[in-house]
């Protein structure tokens, strides 16, 4: 009965575990020609708590590249309208902030360098492992968004985005997913203004395409902001009325 019972503590463990690791904050761009791979990844990632959008063809990754902010964008370089790697050029001329994992059957030891002299983050080739697809995106985006770090500290507030945890004061707070990605998409835009739309956009991706207002977006604000506040922590985000909101690292 005791072997039992270390049996179920050791699964529900490992079941925590696996749900902990999920990286729900990221929003990702899938430029991929192929929809059976391209459904498959987004499934995939979507199952890891990503937020995606898939663009199969070059026009369709520009009108996106060029409308919407993303964390990353898994790019194939062999679409068949277009040279993925032009899609590239076009993100560091737009001066975006999305990193890049290029995904291509194209082995070749040229074609992988030009890729990373281009700005590209990362380059996998076809065929490849989703979990490995997994990996390599948290790699990049703790590289890039948290200096390498699982954890983000901010005076009394810190975040374990392995645990999915936030503490304020030593308090573990019960946010909500979206609460939870909220916080962490402030903390990592400190002291810039996020209009409703952005926020929006970051956090549901293509659901937002066809809503009236972002109205709701106040309600996920006031609930963080309480939490916080319930926790004797700061009242860091502030209102920019017309504008949207701000982190505010100047609170007194």
């Amino acid at each position: 009965m005791e072997a039992s019972n270390s049996l179920s503590g050791a699964i529900i463990l490992q079941y925590c575990f696996n749900i902990f690791e999920l990286i729900c904050y990221v929003k990702i761009l899938i430029v991929e020609d192929q929809l059976e791979l391209a459904n498959n990844i987004q499934t995939y990632l979507e199952q890891e708590g990503y937020v995606c959008e898939v663009a199969g063809t070059y026009a369709k990754g520009e009108d996106k590249i060029v409308s919407f902010e993303y964390d990353c964008i898994v790019l194939d370089i062999m679409l068949p309208d277009g040279d993925g790697l032009k899609l590239l050029q076009l993100l560091k001329a737009e001066k975006k902030g999305g990193s890049v994992l290029i995904i291509s059957a194209k082995n070749s030891l040229d074609d992988k360098i030009r890729g990373l002299d281009l700005g590209a983050d990362d380059y996998l080739t076809k065929p490849f492992h989703l979990p490995e697809l997994n990996a390599r995106l948290r790699a990049i985006y703790r590289r890039k968004n948290l200096e390498g770090d699982a954890v983000v500290r901010f005076n009394e507030i810190m975040i374990n985005t392995s645990l999915n945890q936030v503490t304020v004061n030593d308090t573990i707070l019960d946010l909500t997913k979206k609460e939870f990605d909220l916080l962490l998409y402030f903390i990592t835009n400190k002291n810039r203004v996020l209009t409703r739309q952005a926020i929006a956009e970051h956090l549901w991706g293509d659901y937002t395409d066809n809503l009236a207002n972002f109205d709701f977006v106040y309600q996920h604000v006031k609930n963080l902001r309480k939490k916080i506040s319930q926790a004797n922590g700061k009242d860091y985000i502030g209102t920019e009325y017309g504008l949207g909101y701000r982190f505010n690292t100047n609170v007194k």
